[in-house]
Parts: structure tokens; sequence; C-alpha cells
């Protein structure tokens, strides 16, 4: 199998602890009652998570992780994906939350939260997106403005995965309205308290039962001390927290949609139409050919953008792939297993529309589909045309062109010299 040439023997181990988990400490009743939203957040899914020391895979263990690598990261990411998005997302946001405080706190902030979301119960969540736009970052009004030893942050955060259940958020925060863009926002820790309202939970399609909500800040106090790293660097932490977002997002999808193709693979082998089991017609397997392509091709672009990461190497392409492609490919493998199985994929008596519900969110949150190829076609151009702002060196030696004769640079020349 193609999932298991990808791993080491420290990985399998972990897929393997993980799977257990999955299967054996999650009941299939918490599933239910959060997708009928009885349940506001998977407060016992922590606690179980924190009893196996399953918090922090990736963290030094001198703050109560297990210091595996970015690729262990998504082995477990996978395997909880199966069980949903919902429960996919309360698992990870340690992950993208810690990142921050690993990379950038304090040890005084890694004491005071990193350690608790690693080896306890506390329950990180991250402030980002804003009324006034998803996507443009650097156009954040949530300002935070100091006096004294505090910050006075005002503002509102939408679209934050336990806005009710938080201890503490990571909120993006503009604190130099007249700076370049890069350098007006700031990151803070904000603890739930005076001046943290939740005033409003949304009411979700897929990803239910973790009490995604908007969040407003009015006149809330936050000490100097909180702020993480330096002030106007939330553009390099938030790069740098894209990361878990974004590689965590594709390995949650390739474990949801590969639920779904079993679900689809185990129903055509049972059910019968016309004399024979479905598997056996070509319009069926066929179907199941494709989605299983599309699952290994998305996984091994996962485990690929992993790998880059873990060894330092330039990452921003591939990731921005690795999610793009897995989010789309599950949207695309939920949607075949629901074909396959006709009008009872289409009830709740299987999973399927769960999944189906889930996936569609793949394609929007941690960066949509369009704000990824943004950054594949920014990538590609600069690995191949190097510094844009000089087009006339474009690697011409390579293409046999002397830049020096090039007068004037066009289309037309450029394709000449082939």
């Amino acid at each position: 199998m193609l999932y298991d040439a990808l791993l080491t023997d420290e990985e399998k181990a972990l897929r393997d602890e993980v799977r257990k988990f999955v299967r054996d400490e999650v009941p299939a009743d918490l599933l239910r009652a959060m997708d009928r939203d009885e349940i506001k957040f998977p407060y016992e899914f922590i606690a179980k998570l924190a009893q196996h020391g399953l918090r922090g895979i990736r963290f030094p263990k001198k703050w109560g992780g297990r210091e595996l690598p970015w690729t262990a990261e998504v082995v477990a990411e996978e395997e909880v994906g199966v069980l949903g998005v919902a429960l996919g997302c309360a698992f990870v946001m340690t992950s993208i939350v810690g990142e921050a405080l690993n990379v950038f706190g304090t040890d005084d902030q890694k004491e005071r939260y990193l350690r608790p979301i690693l080896t306890d119960t506390k329950i990180p969540e991250e402030a980002l997106t804003e009324p006034r736009g998803g996507s443009d970052f650097f156009g954040a009004t949530t300002r935070a403005v100091p006096e004294g030893d505090w910050f006075i942050l005002n503002g509102q955060k939408r679209f934050v995965v336990g806005a009710e259940a938080a201890d503490f958020f990571a909120v993006y925060c503009n604190t130099n309205p007249q700076a370049p863009p890069h350098e007006r926002i700031s990151m803070f820790i904000v603890e739930k308290g005076p001046g943290v309202e939740v005033e409003h939970v949304y009411g979700l399609l897929g990803c239910r039962g973790t009490g995604v909500g908007r969040l407003v800040f009015r006149n809330c106090r936050v000490p100097k001390e909180n702020l993480v790293g330096k002030l106007g660097m939330g553009a390099l932490i938030f790069d740098r927290m894209m990361i878990p977002e974004r590689l965590t997002s594709a390995a949650a999808s390739v474990g949801g949609c590969r639920g779904a193709l079993e679900v689809a693979i185990r129903y055509s082998d049972r059910r019968v139409a016309f004399g024979r089991k479905i598997r056996k017609f070509q319009a069926v397997n066929f179907m199941i050919a494709d989605a299983m392509t599309r699952l290994d091709a998305a996984r091994g672009l996962v485990y690929g953008a992993a790998k880059t990461v873990d060894k330092g190497m330039p990452h921003r392409r591939l990731v921005s792939e690795a999610k793009k492609f897995a989010t789309e490919a599950a949207w695309s493998i939920v949607n075949a297993a629901m074909q396959v199985l006709g009008g009872i994929g289409y009830t709740n008596v299987y999973p399927l529309e769960r999944y189906l519900r889930d996936s569609r969110l793949g394609l929007i949150w941690t960066g949509t589909s369009q704000i990824m190829d943004t950054l594949i076609q920014h990538e590609t151009f600069a690995e191949f045309l190097g510094d844009l702002s000089d087009r006339r060196n474009l690697e011409m030696d390579a293409m046999g062109i002397d830049a020096q004769k090039e007068k004037i640079y066009t289309d037309e020349d450029m394709w000449k010299n082939f």
C-alpha cells in the first residue's frame, strides 16, 4: 500500500495507536449528538486525548509533547478525520495555536499556555476572521491600543471554533493602522473573561457540535506580556500557523473521504441488482477506481508537503497544493460514494450525508481553493522566473538566451529562442 510505503516504523506505530483510539475511545453516540447540535463542545474527547498523550504530537518534550515530525501530525489527523470535520478540528486546534506559542512565545507563555494544552484539558482557539472580510488578513479592524501595562482590545471575530468553550484565544489585532500592511498586525493571547463576549453561535451545514461563534471584544484588557512575539509580527506568525492549518485540513479531508469510500466499497460488495453484486458493473467499479486514485494522489501530496516542512525546505507551494487538492478530491470522492449507494446514501442510515456536509467546508476554511490558487501561482512564478521585478533574468542561460542581447523583451522574442 502507498500509505505504508510513505511511513516510517514510528509513524506506522502512531497511526495504529490513533486508529485504536478512534475505534475504542470515541463512541458513535458522541458523533450523532454533535451532529444534532446537542453538544456545545466535545470536552470528553479532549480529556481522552490528554489522557492518551495525543494533544502534543509535534511539540517539544520539555513542554509535554512527543517531539514527532510533521508527517506524524498528518498521520494522526487522517485517522481522526475519519470521524468527521468537527472532531478533526477539535483535535488540531492545539497544533495551530500551539505552533504560534512554540515558535514565537516566551518561556513564561509556554509554561502558562502551551503546557496546559498539551498535557491537560485547556482549550485554545484561534480568532482570525472578521465580519468585514475573511481572507483579507491585513484588513483586520479589531484594534489593540497600549495603555500602561495593558492593551485595550475592541472589535469582532467570527467563525471562532469553540467560542463558548475556549479557555483562551489567539487573537490577531491591528496595532498600527498607518504601517505598511505586513507590519500592522500583532497577535495576543486573550483569556476568556471580562470584555470577551460570545454574541452569536452559528448553525452550520456540517462541522456541528463545536460551538462556532462570533466574539466581540469590548474594552478587553490584555496584559502586555500576552503579546506573542513583537508588535507588528502578526503576519510572520500567521504565515507559520498556516502550515498546521492547511496541512491538517488536507489530512482530515483524506481521512473523511477515506471513510466515505470504505462505506461505498463495502456496500457495493453486498448490494445486489439484476442478479449481480453492483461492484461487478463497470459504471460502479470505475467510480470506485477513480475515487481510489484521487485518494492516493491526495495522500501522497499531503505527505510530500509534510516532509518538505520537516526538512526545512521551501514549502508554501506544496502546502497550498495539498490543501487545495485534498479538499477538492474529498468533495469529489464523497459525492461518488453517495452515487454508489444511490437513494439510501441520501438518508441518515449511512454517514455519507454527514461526510458530504462536512467535506464542503474543506473548500472554504483555512483559505479557499481560490486563495490556494493565488499562493500556488505566486510561488510557481517566483520559482521559475526568479525575481519577478527583473523579468530579463529568467534563467535565460538555461534557455540558450543571451539576456544582454535582448534589447526588447516580449513573448514573441522569448519563443524565437526555442
